[in-house]
């Protein structure tokens, strides 16, 4: 673990999209790591399809950015932010799990029974603390309409201290977003075009959809994520189980992602279609049985994804590859750069390097039960 700390120059935090520094979505930078030899590549994430190969499949989360922060004022005339979270799970569509902000930072001075007002006379209403913490708080709102299309006309993407300026809800919006639900945008997946898309599909890679819907993150805190709503649809479910059949990779596009496919994954990797909420917390004990590889941002040392990030790559590739960002300078957070973790190296195809000792690790599995190689 002290192979990971380190300290996050400011320099290196993305504080606008590429669109702002002349670069296209795809323009990003990609580090590409593989476990089997330890072997790191700089690209750029154009090049994507050139390390995957015919029979690969990409998992995509298909949630779409809800513009999930609203201005509020306290009865003392105090301006602060409420940044809507979830549905407050088990209760009717007007109860949110919501955090309070005040000049980007956490606020601690609600309390339950705390009235808010909102824009165009709406209300919130502070009840109670939720899951037992100090940061998140359960709340019901008193909107004109339902909660999802007041915030359609009042709300904003949410956004931390390092984005100095606000932007519009596209920018937060990956290519493939279908399902608003998402209180921040699953950002693995922002590089994605519709173009390159179309690249891996005419190289024979495939690509499937889940639904995970993110909550707010904790930037200062580091908290484990809580409970929130998935989807893994059957057909996806049968694609992952047919591509780890014929010994090809399947490659998670985001935390989300993982967090997913985990949630409904037997023991062998075999995975089902499911849908609900999960609180699944994954970690380099547990391992990773239905996932292989990995596309994410990069995330700091107190990251609440650090757990699951040790169990993609293993504690030294992935301090390997958080000192080669920091020494070549990518760029962290939503705006920033992009990490591939990978099993073993897309030229050499799959084999035996599929039975290495690192991938019982990655899957969770003894070596005798990984997916068979043809």
């Amino acid at each position: 673990m002290s192979a990971l700390a380190f300290e996050l120059p400011a320099r290196l935090e993305a504080h606008e999209p590429p669109e702002a520094r002349g670069l296209r979505r795809d323009g990003v930078r990609l580090l590409v790591a593989t476990r089997h030899d330890s072997r790191i590549v700089h690209s750029r994430f154009a090049e994507l399809p050139s390390f995957l190969e015919p029979g690969d499949l990409v998992v995509v989360n298909t949630s779409a950015t809800l513009p999930a922060a609203l201005p509020v004022v306290r009865e003392d005339e105090t301006s602060l932010e409420l940044h809507l979270s979830t549905p407050a799970p088990g209760l009717s569509g007007r109860h949110w799990v919501v955090e309070l902000r005040r000049d980007g930072s956490p606020f601690g001075g609600t309390r339950a029974g705390e009235r808010l007002d909102l824009p165009a006379g709406g209300r919130a209403t502070i009840l109670a603390p939720y899951a037992g913490g100090t940061r998140l708080w359960l709340a019901r709102l008193d909107v004109p309409g339902t909660v999802e299309s007041y915030l359609g006309r009042h709300g904003r993407p949410i956004r931390y201290s390092y984005v100095a300026e606000p932007w519009p809800l596209p920018v937060y919006q990956n290519v493939y977003a279908l399902e608003p639900g998402s209180a921040e945008m699953a950002s693995a997946g922002r590089p994605f075009t519709a173009e390159l898309v179309t690249r891996l599909v005419a190289r024979g890679v495939l690509v499937a959809p889940v639904v995970l819907h993110t909550g707010v993150s904790s930037p200062e805190r580091h908290e484990p994520p809580y409970a929130e709503r998935y989807s893994v649809p059957p057909e996806t479910a049968r694609l992952v189980n047919a591509v780890h059949g014929w010994g090809g990779r399947v490659i998670a596009v985001g935390t989300t992602v993982v967090r997913a496919l985990e949630t409904t994954a037997d023991p062998d990797g075999t995975v089902t279609g499911d849908q609900g909420w999960t609180n699944l917390v994954v970690t380099p004990e547990r391992g990773l049985r239905a996932v292989d590889g990995l596309l994410t941002g990069w995330h700091e040392p107190a990251a609440s994804h650090l757990e699951l990030l040790r169990a993609a790559a293993g504690d030294e590739l992935l301090a390997r590859s958080n000192d080669e960002a920091l020494e070549h300078g990518y760029l962290w957070h939503e705006f920033g750069d992009i990490h591939l973790v990978l099993p073993y190296r897309p030229e050499s195809g799959p084999s035996l390097s599929f039975r290495h000792a690192d991938v019982p690790a990655v899957r969770g599995l003894p070596a005798q039960a990984t997916h068979p190689v043809p």
